[in-house]
């Protein structure tokens, strides 16, 4: 009897779990194409990092806001090499921990720390809509970016007259060159990859910045358009879309690999 995805190629955008994916994938019958988009390495500059982890261990904030399990993960390594692990800790269970989705609950238990409170939706916009029922005059938000700025979560606070203090402790860079990003667009163009997947909105901004960089924005939006496009989780699915991508499979709730993996199996029987 043959696997659900035999026969089928699926590109693979993800860096940090790329061969956990890639088993699941084969173990379904598929041929994974692995063109990580973006790597994530630490901050350069560890001072603001470790600033901002002072602040934290002194009582500054009300609520620290977590986007990712990444940001946890690589706060608390800055916080080893200063000597504030434990401090860190500690302040963390000490404080209101808001979070966006599974994946920060998941690094904080790795800690022995419960979140507070639960964003209503796993992005950016369930995060301001979940604050916005908090009192946060006068008060000071201490925020964990996830790679990148985020103006729009720091204005809604702004807005609600708290004293926001944001803290990188990684940034984006890219991973594969950009000549196996042109590949890969050119392959989707010809119709040779059978479905691509997206775990992270940079990914998505790295793809269309190769495109526009080589010239190869009609091949891409070519490309897309017939290959089966999925998505881990709404936050992914949300950067497609504003590019005008169709998001043929996106899981509605469990937003991890494996429930992905399932989806586009069940999905091509």
């Amino acid at each position: 009897m043959a696997l659900p995805l035999e026969g089928r190629v699926v590109a693979l955008a993800e860096t940090r779990q790329l061969e956990e994916l890639a088993a699941l994938l084969v173990k379904e019958g598929a041929t994974p194409l692995r063109i990580p988009m973006v790597g994530i390495i630490d901050v350069p500059d560890p001072k603001p990092v470790i600033d901002w982890l002072r602040r934290l261990i002194t009582g500054e904030f009300t609520y620290v806001v977590i986007m990712t399990g990444e940001g946890v993960r690589r706060l608390l390594s800055v916080a080893e090499s200063a000597g504030l692990r434990d401090a860190t800790i500690a302040a963390l269970a000490g404080t209101k921990t808001v979070i966006r989705g599974p994946k920060p609950a998941a690094a904080l238990r790795e800690i022995d720390v419960k979140p507070t409170i639960v964003a209503s939706a796993p992005t950016t916009e369930g995060l301001i809509v979940t604050m916005a029922k908090e009192s946060l005059a006068g008060v000071s938000v201490g925020v964990v970016l996830h790679g990148v700025e985020n103006p729009p979560l720091v204005a809604a606070l702004e807005a609600a007259n708290a004293s926001v203090a944001t803290v990188q402790p990684y940034v984006y860079t890219p991973s594969a060159d950009a000549e196996k990003v042109a590949d890969l667009i050119q392959k989707m163009a010809a119709g040779s990859v059978d479905s691509f997947v997206v775990t992270s909105s940079p990914q998505v901004d790295r793809l269309f910045e190769v495109a526009q960089e080589r010239g190869l924005e009609a091949e891409l939006k070519a490309g897309l358009a017939r290959t089966r496009i999925a998505a881990v989780g709404p936050i992914a699915a949300l950067s497609l879309e504003k590019h005008g991508v169709k998001v043929d499979i996106c899981p509605d709730q469990g937003f991890v690999m494996k429930k992905l993996v399932q989806l586009l199996a069940r999905s091509s029987s």
